[in-house]
C-alpha cells in the first residue's frame, strides 16, 4: 500500500472511531436484531380469508384485467395519476384492499404527514394478516433510527429492510456523507430510484413520486408536479418478480441489523412506534376518508381507468449493481426506453426534471436529427425558477446550443406558478392564508432584502420541504424567486412516441439513471393511452405553464465569431467561460397569425415569441454567480447528477 493510501485509511478509520460507526461484531449486532424479533407483536385481529381486506371499487380493475385476460392476450386497466391527492387516495385504498401482500420500494420515504399516513396504513394491514415488505433505499429513508427501530419491531408480519447502506448505517449525517465519499465512493452512488407498490400480485401504482408531502400537493410552500401510473393485471406479477430479486438481495439488509439501529436496539430496547402528530390532522383525516369513500374511488380512479392490451414492465434489477454484472443486466431499462425512441418516426414527447443526457442518449438524439425527415421531439422540463436542483439545471444551461442545434429539441421549461397545473389544493383543504401565515417569524426583525421586496409588494417564498433530502437525491434547495406564492417543479418522467407508446416510470433520462440508479418504467402500446398521456404533457408546455426555448437574436456585431467562440467555450470540458448563451427564454404573445405557438424553427416563432431572460421569475443575486460557475467548471460532475 502506497503511503497515501495508507493515510488515507487511517483518516477514515479517525473519522470512523471519532463518530462512534465502528460496525458491531456478529454477537453483538445478533443481539440487537434479536431484541426487535422478540418485542414484534404476532397476534392477528382478524380471522377471515381475505384478513378483513376493505371491498374497495378500486378492486375491480384487476378483477376485470385477469378475467378479460388469457395467456396469449393478457388485459390491463391503467390510470394516470396526475394530481397528488388521487395519487395518495390510490394508495390508501390499494392498501386497505390488500388480501395477502403488500409490497412497498420506493427512493424517499419521509416522516412527515403523507408518509406517517402510509406507514399507519401498511402497519394496520399487518396487524391484519397482511404480509407487508418495505424497502427503502438507504439515503433518503426514515429520518430517524428510532423510527426505523420501532418499525423494526412492531409485527412480525411487517418487515423493512435498507437498501445497499453505507457504513453499516441507516441514516448518514452530513459528516458521515464526507467519510461515505471517501472510503466508499463507488458504494454511495448506487442507488434503488425504483419506485413501487404492489398489492396482492394483482394491482400497483409505480411512477415519479415518493412518500413525502410535496409530492401529494401538500408542501407548504413547494410541491412537485408529478405523475404515477396505476396499471392492474398481468404485469403485476412480473412487477412482484422483480421486487422479490431485489429483497433477495445482499444488498437489501433487514434493518434491524444495521449497526446504528442494533446498537439503538441493545442500549434503549425495542421503541414504540409512537402515533405521528401531524402537522394537519384535519388534511389527513379528510384524505383517509375520501380512500373510505366507494363513490369517491370509483368517480376518481375507477370510471376514468383505460382498458388497454399492449403493457410492458421495464427494470433493471439489483445485479445492475454487481461489478461483475454481465451488460445485458447494466442498465435494461435505459435500453428500452432508448429503443422505443429510434423507432419514432413523428414525433417524441419527452418530459423530464432535468434535462441532462447521457452519452448514448445524445448519439441517439443527434442520429436521429440526422435522418432525413426527423421526427419532432419536444421536451418538457424545469426552467430554473422550478427546479429544485439548482445544479442539474446549470449544467443543461451549459449544453442548450446542442440541445437545438444538434438535436432538434423544442425545449419548454415549466413555470414555478402554472396558469393550469393539476394541483388540487382544495381537495387537501390547505389553507395557503394559513399556510404563508406558518412561515412567518414575526419576532425576527426582516432582512434588508426582506424590506426591499416589501417596497415592491412582494415577500420571500417559503423554503422547499425538499431541502431535506440528501446531498445524492435528485433534489435540493429551490432558488429564490421575485414574488411569493405555492410553487410548483416539475417531477414526473414520462415519453410519447408517435402518439402510439406512452411510457410512465421513474428514470430521468440522465447518466444516473444509465449507469448508477436502479429504475423501472410501465410501457403501454396503446394509441389512447399514448393520445391521454400526450394530452398530459403537453399542458405541461402550454405557454400559460412554460416558456419556450430558442435561439437569441445574434449579437449585431460581429455575430459569426461570437457564435464561434460560444461555441468553443461549450466544448471545453471544463473552463466555459463564455457570458453569453446561443439560446435564452421565450413567452408567447398571442395575436393575429398567431393564435398557436409556432415551433422555436419556425419562421414566425420571433413575431409570435417575446424574450424575457435567461432565468426568468428568478431573483438572482449570488446565484447568477452560480449558474456561472457550474456552467463553467460543472460539466465533470454531469454523470452523477
Amino acid at each position: 500500500m502506497s503511503l497515501f493510501r495508507l493515510r488515507a485509511a487511517l483518516a477514515v478509520a479517525v473519522l470512523l472511531l471519532a463518530s462512534g460507526c465502528a460496525s458491531l461484531g456478529p454477537a453483538q449486532r445478533a443481539a440487537g436484531a434479536q431484541v426487535a424479533i422478540d418485542a414484534r407483536a404476532t397476534a392477528i385481529d382478524c380471522n377471515a380469508a381475505d384478513a378483513c381486506a376493505q371491498a374497495s371499487p378500486l378492486r375491480e380493475l384487476d378483477a376485470r384485467a385477469f378475467a378479460e385476460s388469457t395467456p396469449s392476450a393478457p388485459r390491463h386497466y391503467v390510470r394516470i395519476l396526475d394530481e397528488g391527492p388521487d395519487a395518495l387516495v390510490a394508495r390508501l385504498a390499494m392498501i386497505r384492499s390488500a388480501r395477502r401482500s403488500i409490497d412497498l420500494q420506493t427512493y424517499i420515504f419521509d416522516e412527515d404527514d403523507a408518509g406517517w399516513l402510509v406507514l399507519r396504513e401498511l402497519q394496520a394491514a399487518a396487524a391484519r394478516g397482511v404480509r407487508v415488505r418495505l424497502l427503502l433505499d438507504q439515503l433518503s429513508a426514515l429520518e430517524k433510527v428510532e423510527t426505523v427501530a420501532a418499525l423494526a419491531s412492531v409485527h412480525a408480519r411487517l418487515e423493512l429492510r435498507i437498501y445497499n447502506p453505507v457504513l453499516d448505517r441507516v441514516r448518514l449525517s452530513t459528516p458521515m456523507y464526507a467519510v461515505a465519499s471517501a472510503c466508499c465512493w463507488r458504494q454511495l452512488n448506487r442507488r434503488m430510484h425504483s419506485k413501487l407498490l404492489l398489492v396482492d400480485d394483482a394491482i400497483a401504482v409505480t411512477g415519479g413520486r415518493n412518500y413525502q408531502d410535496d409530492y401529494y400537493d401538500w408542501g407548504e410552500g413547494y410541491n412537485f408536479r408529478d405523475r404515477d401510473l396505476l396499471v392492474a393485471g398481468p404485469v403485476a406479477r412480473e412487477m412482484g418478480a422483480n421486487f422479490a430479486a431485489f429483497w433477495a438481495s445482499p444488498r437489501s439488509v433487514p434493518a434491524e441489523r444495521l449497526g446504528d439501529v442494533a446498537r439503538y436496539l441493545r442500549a434503549q430496547g425495542a421503541p414504540r412506534l409512537q402515533p405521528p402528530a401531524y402537522r394537519r390532522p384535519e388534511r389527513v383525516a379528510a384524505l383517509a376518508a375520501l380512500a373510505d369513500d366507494p363513490v369517491q374511488v370509483r368517480e376518481r380512479l375507477v370510471a376514468p381507468a383505460q382498458a388497454v392490451a399492449g403493457v410492458a414492465f421495464i427494470a433493471d434489477g439489483p445485479a445492475k449493481h454487481r461489478d461483475d454484472a454481465p451488460a445485458a443486466q447494466v442498465d435494461p431499462a435505459s435500453d428500452a426506453l432508448r429503443t422505443l425512441i429510434a423507432d419514432a418516426r413523428g414525433e417524441v414527447l419527452l418530459q423530464t426534471p432535468y434535462l441532462v443526457l447521457s452519452k448514448p442518449a445524445q448519439r441517439l438524439f443527434r442520429s436521429l436529427h440526422k435522418q432525413p425527415a426527423p421526427p419532432r421531439v419536444r421536451i418538457s422540463t424545469n426552467s430554473l425558477a422550478s427546479t429544485d436542483a439548482f445544479i442539474a439545471y446549470a449544467i443543461s444551461y451549459k449544453y442548450k446550443r446542442r440541445y437545438l442545434r444538434d438535436f432538434g429539441f423544442e425545449i419548454h421549461e415549466f413555470k414555478p406558478f402554472p396558469a393550469d397545473a393539476p394541483i388540487a389544493l382544495d381537495a387537501t383543504g390547505l389553507d395557503l392564508d394559513a399556510a404563508e401565515a406558518e412561515t412567518a417569524v414575526p419576532s425576527r426583525r426582516p432582512s434588508l432584502r426582506e424590506r426591499r421586496l416589501a417596497k415592491r409588494g412582494l415577500r420571500e417564498a417559503p423554503d422547499s420541504e425538499s431541502a431535506r433530502r440528501s446531498p445524492f437525491s435528485s433534489g435540493g434547495m429551490p432558488v429564490r424567486l421575485k414574488r411569493a406564492g405555492m410553487r410548483l417543479g416539475l417531477h414526473a418522467k414520462s415519453l410519447v412516441v408517435d402518439e402510439r407508446v406512452g411510457v410512465v416510470g421513474t428514470h430521468n433520462f440522465d447518466p444516473r439513471g444509465d449507469t448508477l440508479n436502479t429504475e423501472s418504467a410501465v410501457v403501454v402500446d396503446d394509441p389512447a393511452f399514448a393520445r391521454a398521456l400526450a394530452g398530459s404533457i403537453r399542458r405541461d408546455m402550454a405557454p400559460g405553464n412554460a416558456w419556450t426555448i430558442g435561439r437569441r437574436d445574434p449579437s449585431p456585431i460581429l455575430p459569426g465569431i461570437e457564435f464561434t467562440l460560444a461555441r468553443i467555450s461549450e466544448r471545453m470540458p471544463i473552463f466555459d467561460l463564455w457570458p453569453v448563451k446561443y439560446a435564452t427564454s421565450y413567452q408567447f404573445v398571442p395575436g393575429p397569425g398567431c393564435e398557436v405557438p409556432p415551433s422555436p424553427f419556425d419562421k414566425d416563432f420571433r413575431r409570435c415569441h417575446q424574450p424575457v431572460g435567461d432565468f426568468p421569475e428568478v431573483d438572482l443575486g449570488l446565484k447568477w454567480l452560480g449558474v456561472r460557475v457550474f456552467t463553467a467548471f460543472g460539466s465533470g460532475l454531469s454523470p452523477i447528477l
